[in-house]
């Protein structure tokens, strides 16, 4: 029987936990820059008239993207106060950062605390901090430069993850979804196959990729995404990816100029993908035909239930909400790109 005793070369062998003091005090010059960090943003957007908010973490619908996976719990019923029912951590605070602005408190903003069922790497973590903000009136455009600006405010000039390395005092790029699979891919036309796998199976055939048998639309749009364009972007100077296929506009307004298209972009820096931002939807007719999609493809994509359609926000919808655009912004990763971490865990507290 092998010995249970652990080994001094094991024991050398074994990362420390993250309260172990050698741990943590290898971890204190990330963390201090993180404080720095969270400083300045309250400090960027105070200065500009947004308001510092509070949203509920414990809620009946975490969130729309359709491949996010939630942490679920039940609340049950005390004493015969309220109802029970099954609840989420959520995955964003988006939904409720919209009522208040339906409620007349915007602009807002939120350092808010996220959960994300098995999402762990070097840039992934289950439990993170999540930075959102909206303006009402703020076009697409105008949360671009606003984001440029925020960025450039509280990072240094020159920002580095890996072998990525980006010149923050040059101007950010804007390059649409069109133009980038045009580059990259061979000329495809991805707005023209218009969310039909068998048009996207063809047109990626004729740009010499070979699509999988299985693989849907949205399948084969994100593996053509993640292998021949991202790697493009936020090298040198930040890239903004903008005006996505209609498909992938869960809470986004359509483009008018080009209804296939929709008022979305992300934001990479030195090989990161920062932030995601939408001109927001408001129409509730079709964010109602929206929801009921994507939770049909939810359920397609894990076979469970998942959670029903958020019928308050819905509601919200309904009584009207301004213009706005609104951003999520990966604190966490910012925080790595400012203090120089290699891994997320190093700008954690614990």
């Amino acid at each position: 029987m092998r010995s249970t005793k652990v080994t001094t070369a094991e024991s050398a062998a074994m990362p420390l936990p993250p309260w172990h003091p050698e741990a943590f005090a290898a971890r204190l010059p990330f963390l201090e820059r993180r404080a720095r960090l969270t400083a300045e943003t309250r400090a960027f957007f105070t200065a500009r008239g947004y308001r510092e908010v509070e949203t509920p973490a414990l809620v009946p619908a975490p969130g729309a993207e359709v491949h996010l996976r939630a942490f679920a719990t039940r609340y049950e019923a005390h004493l015969g106060q309220g109802v029970s029912r099954d609840l989420w951590l959520r995955t964003s605070p988006e939904l409720a950062l919209k009522r208040l602005l339906v409620a007349g408190a915007g602009p807002v903003f939120e350092l808010a605390r996220v959960w994300r069922n098995g999402e762990a790497s070097p840039r992934h973590a289950s439990e993170f901090t999540m930075l959102e903000w909206y303006r009402p009136g703020l076009g697409f455009a105008g949360l671009m430069t606003e984001t440029e600006e925020f960025i450039r405010a509280v990072a240094p000039p020159i920002v580095a993850h890996g072998d990525v390395t980006t010149d923050l005092s040059l101007p950010f790029e804007r390059i649409t979804m069109a133009e980038a699979f045009a580059r990259w891919c061979n000329g495809l036309d991805i707005l023209g196959t218009e969310g039909d796998t068998a048009r996207l199976h063809a047109a990626a055939q004729a740009a010499g990729f070979t699509p999988h048998a299985d693989e849907g639309w949205e399948d084969l749009f994100f593996r053509l995404l993640l292998e021949h364009i991202e790697p493009q972007l936020g090298r040198g100077r930040a890239t903004f990816l903008t005006h996505w296929p209609a498909p992938q506009a869960a809470l986004a307004r359509r483009d008018p100029a080009d209804p296939r298209a929709a008022l979305r972009f992300e934001l990479f820096v030195a090989g990161l993908e920062l932030a995601n931002a939408f001109d927001e939807l408001t129409d509730p007719a079709e964010q109602r035909a929206r929801f009921i999609a994507d939770t049909a493809e939810r359920r397609r994509i894990s076979g469970e239930h998942g959670w029903e359609i958020d019928e308050d926000f819905l509601a919200a919808l309904e009584h009207g909400m301004p213009a706005t655009s609104g951003i999520a912004l990966g604190f966490d990763r910012l925080a790595m790109l400012t203090s120089g971490a290699r891994e997320i865990g190093d700008v954690l507290w614990l």
